[in-house]
């Protein structure tokens, strides 16, 4: 057995052991009792070691130092293999056995902060989250930002400065736009009441349109919406308001885009370093044109105002224009995910500024509070109501995820420039949309990107699908024109 073949057989076990790893973040956010929570930190620390040795171990690097790839797809495995090796080996694995049973404790923490309105209750164990990372970024980073350090787990080869860049030429055009549209009549919100049944029966629907395939997949309930999982075991969550049919629908439709993505893999590279999405960025850039570029066009939402027609009767929107214009409403709200497209970046901007802070150790853990509060009152022009409609409304820092937000916003531009590409591609994509068929769409995202898993780098990956290099422009143009058009701008 050749060196290459030996490090692969057992990469792929790893890969194996990380997945059954992930399932019981997967269950702990679904299904686990609330009571045991304790046990799954200590679970979740027992695989964390073993994957860590698993990650270290000196063969790796004797396999590594003699593998003599043939061909791309063995060039790239050994790129990341190497990566990863070079990262884990330089964190003990005390620290980061100590990190996963932190954060699996830190989790069921926040979501009782979140439900009691309490902060204060959830700062001890953020300050042992942000103390543990900030160990983490030091022994990875060297002489270089921690902050890039642990950026790159999620965006590699992105760094603060760069994104810091690109954010803020985001900002001005977001701003201007948010203060023209809202100097506009508003368009008729949604009101009422809507069965939850009914929600999640269209939810499943969509989920479907969109190509997920629940064969390999299932459709639960979260507080927090995700998808988890690679290959051939995908699994998505969405959520219900009563009042908010629109949060389950395009929850749903934003994870579904993230599992496509894993679903959508080719299957030779099924448990290889290859066989999941390239990074968090190039991740969200699905999730968002499935939501937005496509889940939110008017043809789309020409369809599933007839569903909606269908479920609830007549809930008063009169016709498909003004159901197009309710759900591309902005107006002001707390919540990042139930953003609008105009402002969700946004609220990823703040939480981008904040956690650099955090990291630096320029913002103290106990005045994240004020300092969000301060923060989003400036942006958006009025007051924090209450914290889980503030700082304790995302999971995100719980589970020690500093470096991801930025992705998000990432995803947006991305997702902007693979939109310019699809329409050039696809000219009569409306029509089909309008009869809830996406399969032109997904696979051109299929073929260009999907399948590709991780054998590209993110930059290239996108470059490789839109045919040019990542830039902000097409998202605020497409942005521009969306809005201009349904406020009459």
């Amino acid at each position: 057995m050749s060196a290459y073949d030996a490090l692969m057989q057992f990469q792929r076990e790893t890969e194996a052991l990380g997945q059954i790893a992930g399932r019981l973040g997967w269950d702990q956010k679904t299904m686990m009792p609330e009571g045991a929570t304790p046990q799954r930190a200590e679970e979740h620390g027992a695989m964390a070691n073993i994957l860590h040795a698993r990650r270290i171990d000196p063969r790796v690097g004797e396999w590594l130092a003699t593998a003599e790839p043939v061909g791309d797809v063995a060039a790239a495995n050994l790129r990341h293999i190497k990566r990863n090796y070079e990262r884990t080996t330089k964190v003990p694995a005390a620290l980061t056995a100590e990190l996963v049973r932190t954060t699996s404790l830190a989790h069921g923490v926040w979501a009782q902060s979140r439900a009691d309105e309490d902060v204060a209750s959830f700062l001890p164990i953020l300050q042992k989250v942000v103390d543990l990372r900030r160990e983490e970024a030091a022994a990875v980073a060297g002489n270089t930002d921690p902050y890039d350090a642990l950026l790159d787990d999620y965006e590699p080869g992105a760094t603060g400065e760069s994104l810091g860049a690109m954010f803020a030429a985001l900002r001005p055009r977001l701003t201007a736009l948010r203060s023209a549209i809202l100097e506009q009549p508003a368009p008729q919100a949604l009101s009422g009441t809507f069965d939850e049944p009914m929600q999640l029966a269209i939810s499943e629907k969509l989920a479907f349109a969109f190509g997920y395939s629940i064969q390999n997949g299932r459709i639960d309930k979260a507080v927090h919406p995700f998808s988890f999982g690679s290959g051939l075991d995908v699994r998505i969550t969405t959520r219900t308001n009563p009042t908010d049919p629109f949060n389950c629908f395009y929850s749903t439709i934003h994870e579904v885009g993230h599992a496509a993505y894993e679903q959508g893999i080719d299957a030779q590279h099924l448990l290889t370093p290859l066989g999941r999405g390239v990074s968090m960025g190039v991740h969200e850039s699905q999730s968002r044109i499935y939501e937005n570029q496509l889940g939110r066009s008017r043809a789309f939402t020409g369809w599933l105002y007839g569903q909606m027609r269908d479920q609830f009767g007549d809930f008063g929107i009169a016709d498909e224009d003004a159901f197009y214009a309710t759900v591309n409403r902005v107006s002001d709200g707390f919540i990042r995910t139930e953003a609008d497209e105009v402002q969700y970046n946004l609220h990823v901007l703040l939480r981008f500024d904040l956690e650099r802070a955090l990291i630096s150790g320029d913002l103290a853990v106990n005045d994240l509070e004020a300092a969000w509060n301060d923060r989003f009152a400036a942006d958006f022009g009025y007051a924090v109501d209450k914290p889980s409609n503030g700082v304790l409304q995302d999971v995100h820092w719980s589970q020690g995820l500093f470096g991801y937000f930025p992705t998000y916003t990432l995803g947006n531009v991305y997702a902007g420039c693979l939109n310019v590409a699809l329409r050039d591609a696809v000219p009569g994509l409306d029509d089909d949309l309008a009869q809830s068929d996406t399969s032109k769409a997904t696979g051109w995202l299929r073929v260009n990107l999907q399948q590709f898993g991780g054998l590209r780098t993110p930059v290239e990956t996108i470059t490789h699908a839109a045919g040019s290099a990542p830039s902000e422009a097409p998202l605020l143009e497409y942005l521009e024109a969306k809005f201009s058009d349904i406020y009459g701008l």
